[in-house]
């Protein structure tokens, strides 16, 4: 019976874990989505100014 138990609990933290796992991916998930949709507008991405000049001889 202890045995039991043992598996018992050891399968609830296991199922614990993978929760919170997968609350964690999608987190990550939202604020990538939130980032590309632009919802932010005044912290958006800034754009570098090295792209639009070509370098000087």
């Amino acid at each position: 019976m202890f045995e039991y138990e043992l598996h018992h609990m050891h399968h609830a933290e296991l199922l614990r874990q993978a929760a919170a796992h997968r609350l964690s991916r999608e987190a990550v998930k939202a604020a990538r989505a939130a980032r590309r949709s632009g919802k932010n507008g005044a912290e958006g991405r800034v754009s570098s100014e090295r792209r639009r000049f070509v370098r000087a001889a």
